[in-house]
């Protein structure tokens, strides 16, 4: 059996400024379509976030709707669909049991029988295949039930062990323990953030403060394989091969311009996991990065090679100067104005004014300008400086209060 591990699409999603990502997310399922053609894949597996909102727009709803259709047309037998945090399952849900009649198996959420979330895959013989364990993302109410008064310390707790007994009690289903006795491999889905683990800054925390990050050990061996979603890096979990984190198939945030970019292709053979390897997937647009003084980035900017590229690469400008906001500004549009926007166009730019700081007493000649920005604290961050002028004793509820609102949010 072979099966191609994905995630993290973010249909719909808008960049900075509003800038929709419509034709390179059409790009990549063009090429997805493609790749499961020419590499013979039997199932495809997308863990989670297919789109960017719980409420798509009608381009992004085509897109995905219309690569199903697409996959019609290659020899992959069955799609395995999962929801993220990210995702809404109502909508995700919604034409499922259509979906059903083409072997697009989707799990929105958590169902109402747990048992539903085992899906036994025929192979090309059509007999069973590949056992899927299609967890979605766990929510709260999946996994724990509120305590009042608990503290921080016991919530994660409280979480971390829901999750890990959400896998154990899938694993102790009747019918996976059976097929896994009769030599079939059986692959496990995820959408959530695992210890150890490095997110970038695209990625939305899933439980409040990072709680409930579950280790490699918390997933049961049964699993020949576990495909996760929610990191846009791709990476193993606790340096284990047969978890794996997918990642985005294209940089969603500047923080990932330097991450590959890939989907996973494995085969299965005599109830294991024999191959195991990434395919790097194309991108049509660049984002880019350039950081350091008006002359360097100046000369950044007018230099900027956009060869290989379909679309016009995106650019974050960040100006370390002495000069005013004013005259960065300035010299900044004018430069920013005699670009090709072909070729590049600036997103984002943002002034760091260095200025000299002393310790008390005399000025040193030799005190090196340091930069202190708005932008150098997360929004976490700055609340703990706010809470500093509250009593002592109601920082840490607020504190979680705030967490909350952050996961809401």
């Amino acid at each position: 059996m072979r099966v191609l591990h994905t995630a993290d699409w973010h249909l719909g999603q808008r960049f900075i400024q509003g800038n929709e990502r419509t034709e390179e997310h059409r790009h990549f399922l063009e090429w997805l379509v493609q790749t499961v053609q020419e590499q013979q894949v039997e199932v495809l597996v997308v863990a989670g976030d297919v789109f960017d909102t719980g409420s798509p727009s009608n381009q992004a709803l085509e897109l995905y709707y219309s690569f199903l259709l697409n996959m019609r047309r290659t020899a992959c037998r069955d799609i395995v669909v999962v929801g993220g945090n990210h995702d809404s399952p109502a909508t995700l849900n919604a034409p499922a049991r259509l979906l059903r009649h083409l072997q697009v198996h989707v799990v929105g959420c958590v169902p109402e029988c747990f048992e539903e979330q085992v899906l036994v895959l025929d192979d090309a013989h059509g007999k069973p295949g590949l056992v899927v364990c299609a967890i979605p993302f766990l929510r709260d109410r999946d996994v724990r039930l509120s305590v009042p008064g608990e503290s921080a310390e016991e919530r994660e707790a409280r979480i971390k062990q829901g999750i890990a007994d959400h896998y154990a009690r899938i694993a102790e289903v009747e019918q996976v323990w059976q097929l896994k006795d009769l030599g079939l491999p059986v692959l496990a889905t995820g959408h959530l953030y695992a210890a150890g683990a490095m997110p970038s800054d695209s990625e939305r925390t899933i439980h409040v403060g990072n709680l409930g990050q579950v280790t490699a050990d918390h997933f049961p061996e049964i699993f020949d394989y576990v495909a996760l979603g929610h990191l846009h890096r791709p990476q193993r979990v606790g340096g284990r091969e047969h978890i794996r984190y997918s990642g985005s198939p294209i940089a969603l945030s500047f923080s990932e311009i330097d991450h590959p970019k890939e989907v996973l292709l494995l085969d299965f053979q005599a109830g294991k996991l024999t191959a195991l390897r990434s395919l790097p997937v194309p991108a049509v647009r660049r984002l880019v990065r350039f950081h350091g003084t008006l002359e360097e980035v100046t000369l950044g900017l007018t230099s900027y090679d956009n060869t290989g590229y379909a679309l016009p690469a995106w650019a974050d400008v960040q100006i370390h100067s002495e000069l005013t906001q004013l005259e960065v500004a300035d010299a900044l549009l004018k430069v920013i104005g005699e670009l090709d926007r072909r070729q590049l166009e600036v997103l984002a730019r943002r002034h760091f004014r260095l200025v000299k700081l002393h310790a008390l007493g005399a000025p040193n000649e030799a005190d090196e300008p340091l930069t202190r920005s708005l932008h150098d604290f997360t929004e976490r961050e700055v609340f703990e400086q706010r809470l500093e002028a509250e009593p002592e004793d109601s920082r840490a509820e607020l504190l979680r209060t705030f967490d909350e609102l952050l996961e809401h949010l």
